[in-house]
């Protein structure tokens, strides 16, 4: 099962304060939306891989549900994925040398290397032909000059961003915040996220609810999208 999502009494006071309202997206525009599934690799889904997060495999499924109901709608899919090499020891060493010690460092960078078993996406996610794909090596798919997927969403008019993925604390979450300060909105589907526990997902949905965006299940996801289908038709 996904995570518990539970944001807090005082935080859902706040933001009811801040703008009077639950939500920021009342529909949302599939026309303007993209979903974007963050490094759902073999790296950080399958068991014994040294950056596995055994929750992720649950969330493949409402993946692929809210995936589908993206392209029936008109939103894109975009598969982010993290590509590492040799380099990155050397020009992200504060990190991988630094955060994580030598031989932890090697391992993870080794898997996620291109060609490597664990760069792949993960087996059972529903990737179709039409979908995007976009390469990044560093946490967050909007920090400039390591990805591309800002530039594309710009050409195609894209100007709002529904997360989904893992880990919830640190890609999905870096990518959410830089996504914000790049002026984009940001809606995070909270039962398609995977962290390593309910308490690191809980407290990465909470700092995000207040400051960063919405946070929605994929349910109430897939009805804004296809309630401004229907303002449309």
């Amino acid at each position: 099962m996904p995570h518990n999502t539970q944001l807090r009494a005082d935080i859902q006071a706040r933001i009811l304060k801040r703008r009077g309202s639950e939500f920021v997206h009342s529909t949302i525009n599939p026309a303007r939306s993209a979903l974007l599934v963050i490094d759902m690799q073999h790296a950080f889904v399958e068991a014994g891989r040294p950056s596995c997060v055994p929750m992720a495999a649950s969330i493949v499924a409402n993946i692929n549900r809210l995936a589908d109901a993206c392209r029936a709608n008109g939103a894109p899919v975009c598969w982010v994925y993290t590509t590492f090499s040799t380099a990155t020891l050397h020009n992200w060493s504060t990190f991988f040398g630094g955060v994580y010690d030598q031989a932890f460092s090697r391992a993870v960078v080794d898997n996620l290397s291109d060609g490597a078993a664990g760069h792949a996406l993960w087996r059972d996610l529903q990737i179709q032909p039409g979908d995007w794909r976009a390469c990044k090596d560093r946490f967050s798919a909007f920090l400039p000059g390591h990805c591309d997927i800002e530039s594309r969403l710009r050409a195609a008019n894209i100007d709002t961003v529904i997360i989904t993925g893992t880990v919830t604390n640190v890609c999905c979450e870096s990518s959410a915040r830089d996504a914000v300060m790049r002026n984009f909105s940001v809606i995070m589907a909270a039962d398609a996220n995977a962290a390593l526990c309910d308490e690191d997902h809980n407290a990465s949905m909470n700092a995000l609810a207040q400051t960063f965006g919405d946070v929605m299940d994929c349910d109430q996801i897939i009805n804004r999208l296809q309630s401004k289908q229907a303002d449309n038709a």
